[in-house]
C-alpha cells in the first residue's frame, strides 16, 4: 500500500526561517534543497509535482517531507556521523602536549617539524594536535609589571578622570613623540599598480629628526600639537603655555608620564603660576594608561610608516598638516579596561611586588664634584 504524503502546515516563524535558509549564501546546498521541498509541500503540492519542479527523485521529496513532519526543521539537518576513528590514542596526544610545553634544549622554541623529529611522529599529526589543543609555541606575549609603589592609586586616579571627569574641567593627555626621522630613499621608488605593491629601496638617507609635542582632549579627541627640533624643559613649558591659552578660564587636569622635564623644579614653578592646572603622573612603566599613546600609534601607522622626506622642513609641514586633517574627523577614544580587568592588573602587580619579581631601583650615585665647585 503506497504511503500517504503528510500534510505540511507552516506558521509564520517557521516559514520565515525556511525562506532564510533558502536565500542565505552560507546555507549548505543540501539543507537549502530540503527547505525548498518543505516550502513547496506547504502549498499543497504532491511529491511528484515537487520532484518535477526541483528535478529530484520523488523518493527524495517524500523522505524530507516526512522528516519535517516528524521533527520539524531539525529533521532536515544531517545527522552526526561517526567519521574515521582517530589514528593516535590519548597517550600520543599527551606526549605531544607535554613536550610542546617544555623548553627545547637545542632551540629557543619549537616548530612543528622540530617537535615532530623530537617525538618521531609525522609533522601533520603534531600540527593537528597543536591546533586542536590551542598550543602555539611560535607565539610569545610580553608583559611589564610597574615597580611604582603607588601603582594602584595613580592608575585609579587617571582612570577616574577618563570615566568621570571633574565638573567644568578638561582632561588632557600630554606627551612627546621624539626622534621622528626625516628619511629619504637613495633611489626613486615605483608607484602602486595592479598586482604590484608600491616599491622602494632599502637604502635611506637621514635628514634629521623632529619632536612632536601633543595634547589630546579626552572629551573630543582633538589634538593640539607643536613640532620642535628637540624635547627640552623649555619647549615643554612653552607648549603648556599655549595649551593653557587655548582653554582660557578652564580647569585643566593633565595626564603625563614620569619624564624628568614633567617633574623637575621648573615644572613645579610653572604649576605654581598656573593654579588651574593639575598634573597627574602615570605609574612607572605604564605608558598604556596615557591615551595620547593611542594617537601616536595612529600617527605612526597612517602618517609615518611610508613617508619620504628630504628635509626636516618637509617633515614638519607634514606633521602640522596631518594634525589639521586628523582634527577634522577626530572622535574621543573609549576606555575599554573595565573594573574586572583593572582589578586583575592591580592584583598581579601586587603579587609581583610581594614575590620580589620586580627589580629594585638603582640608587643615584653621589656626585664626585668637590663641594666648593662653582660655575665660572
Amino acid at each position: 500500500m503506497p504511503r500517504v504524503a503528510p500534510l505540511i502546515s507552516l506558521n509564520s516563524v517557521t516559514d520565515t526561517m525556511l525562506r532564510h535558509l533558502v536565500r542565505s549564501p552560507s546555507t549548505p546546498q543540501g539543507l537549502a534543497l530540503r527547505s525548498r521541498i518543505v516550502l513547496a509541500a506547504s502549498t499543497g503540492q504532491s511529491n511528484l509535482q515537487i520532484a518535477a519542479t526541483l528535478q529530484i527523485p520523488e523518493v527524495t521529496a517524500g523522505k524530507w517531507r516526512r522528516a519535517f513532519a516528524t521533527s520539524g526543521i531539525d529533521g532536515l539537518r544531517d545527522a552526526p556521523r561517526a567519521g574515521r576513528p582517530p589514528k593516535h590514542g590519548p597517550d600520543v596526544w599527551e606526549r605531544i602536549q607535554a613536550r610542546a610545553c617544555q623548553q627545547p634544549e637545542a632551540y629557543s622554541r619549537w616548530t612543528v617539524r622540530t617537535l615532530a623529529r623530537d617525538l618521531t611522529l609525522p609533522p601533520a599529526t603534531v600540527h593537528d594536535v597543536l591546533v586542536t589543543s590551542g598550543l602555539q609555541p611560535h607565539r610569545i606575549r610580553t608583559f611589564t609589571f610597574s615597580p611604582d609603589p603607588d601603582f594602584e592609586a595613580k592608575l585609579l586616579d587617571i582612570v577616574g578622570l577618563y570615566l568621570q571627569p571633574p565638573e567644568n574641567a578638561l582632561v588632557l593627555c600630554v606627551d612627546e613623540k621624539t626622534g621622528i626621522q626625516a628619511l629619504d630613499r637613495t633611489q626613486p621608488g615605483l608607484p602602486l599598480r595592479a598586482r604590484h605593491p608600491r616599491t622602494w629601496t632599502n637604502e635611506y638617507v637621514r635628514n634629521g629628526t623632529q619632536a612632536l609635542l601633543a595634547a589630546l582632549d579626552v572629551a573630543t579627541g582633538r589634538v593640539i600639537g607643536h613640532v620642535k627640533d628637540r624635547r627640552t624643559s623649555v619647549n615643554f613649558l612653552r607648549f603648556m603655555d599655549e595649551v593653557v591659552a587655548a582653554f582660557p578660564q578652564r580647569e585643566l587636569h593633565v595626564v603625563l608620564d614620569n619624564l624628568n622635564i614633567h617633574k623637575n623644579a621648573a615644572a613645579g614653578r610653572w604649576l605654581k603660576r598656573h593654579p588651574q592646572v593639575h598634573f597627574h603622573h602615570t605609574p612607572t612603566h605604564a605608558s598604556w594608561v596615557n591615551l595620547i599613546e593611542v594617537f601616536f600609534s595612529i600617527l605612526g601607522k597612517q602618517g609615518l610608516s611610508h613617508r619620504v622626506d628630504r628635509s626636516k622642513t618637509s617633515l614638519r609641514s607634514f606633521l602640522l598638516q596631518y594634525l589639521e586633517h586628523y582634527n577634522q574627523a577626530s572622535a574621543p577614544f573609549t576606555w575599554t579596561k573595565g573594573p574586572e580587568k583593572l582589578q586583575r592588573i592591580i592584583e598581579a602587580t601586587k603579587a609581583a611586588h610581594h614575590n620580589g619579581q620586580l627589580p629594585k631601583r638603582r640608587r643615584k650615585r653621589a656626585s664626585r664634584r668637590p663641594a666648593n665647585n662653582t660655575k665660572n
